[in-house]
């Protein structure tokens, strides 16, 4: 039986953050690349994540998946500042572009400048592809029309993907592959490892070449005993090459560090009331460990 590497391991929120915070240009240039010509990235662009959350705390519109607000500056000659937001959406919703148009209209109204919305539709169905929200009455009419990039698109430009330079590309790639191994998690394995392997081929930095492994390995959750076969891969090809992916000591660091958030996350599950097998199955971590921390909690108690 093909091993499972169910969705609810995949942990792309944090990941798409972090990845959208420190590669923006990169995901512009490559995702919205008409937007990425008008910004002047001479001027540092700035992370507004306490904007963005006093904007939208009390909108009860649907999971949210992973969002950013930046402040960028335009390359016209002016000094006008603009608000990108991006959202990240990982599954369909019917009500999407209504949540887009809420948050749009409420980050105005914090903020009050110039915003463009920006939407990352990061799910398995190839049709839906929400690009505005409005209403009207009466002659009166009130529209948001915001952009978007299909990520399933990228499926066709998968050797553009695999030769480009662009920092994001292999998030993207990381990202697809993810949402198409979801029952098959020895074949996630296999892509984890070509994905990771090919950040060296790219010549990237290594100061990049760390970051995105970093993101791809949060991305890619495996199960615990193919994690331990990924990581063997990487320390070999580490020793055989030189390749500067990661060194022992950062490897079993990386490693621990993982460990000690799948423990966080599996005890708050449990204060939940979730079964043991059901937080073995959304963690990757084995029933052995979750039945340990549950007789943690309980010893507490």
């Amino acid at each position: 039986m093909t091993a499972n590497a169910n969705p609810s391991n995949a942990e792309y929120d944090s990941p798409w953050k972090e990845a959208l915070e420190r590669y923006l240009p990169a995901f512009l240039a490559l995702c919205f690349p008409s937007l990425h010509h008008l910004i002047d990235w001479s001027q540092p662009y700035l992370s507004l994540d306490t904007e963005l959350r006093e904007a939208v705390r009390d909108a009860d519109l649907g999971t949210r998946f992973a969002d950013k607000l930046f402040q960028v500056f335009l390359n016209d000659g002016s000094v006008t500042q603009l608000l990108i937001h991006v959202e990240v959406q990982g599954q369909y919703e019917a009500n999407f572009s209504e949540r887009m148009f809420v948050y749009h209209y409420r980050i105005f109204d914090r903020c009050r400048s110039p915003l463009v919305s920006l939407a990352v539709l990061g799910d398995d169905r190839p049709s839906w592809r929400p690009n505005s929200y409005g209403y009207g009455e009466g002659g009166a009419q009130m529209k948001l029309e915001f952009l978007i990039v299909k990520l399933l698109d990228f499926e066709e430009r998968w050797q553009e993907l695999e030769s480009s330079d662009n920092l994001f590309a292999p998030i993207i790639m990381a990202h697809l592959k993810s949402k198409s191994t979801t029952q098959d998690a020895q074949a996630r394995a296999q892509w984890k490892w070509t994905i990771v392997r090919g950040l060296y081929q790219r010549g990237y930095q290594r100061g990049d070449i760390l970051e995105l492994f970093r993101v791809i390995d949060w991305m890619m959750v495996l199960p615990e005993a193919l994690q331990q076969e990924f990581n063997r891969q990487v320390k070999q090809e580490t020793e055989e090459t030189q390749m500067p992916l990661l060194s022992h000591l950062e490897l079993e660091a990386k490693a621990e560090g993982r460990k000690e958030e799948k423990q966080a996350v599996a005890l708050n599950f449990l204060r939940m009331g979730l079964s043991p097998e059901q937080v073995a199955q959304g963690t990757g971590l084995s029933l052995e460990q979750i039945q340990e921390l549950q007789s943690q909690l309980e010893s507490e108690s």
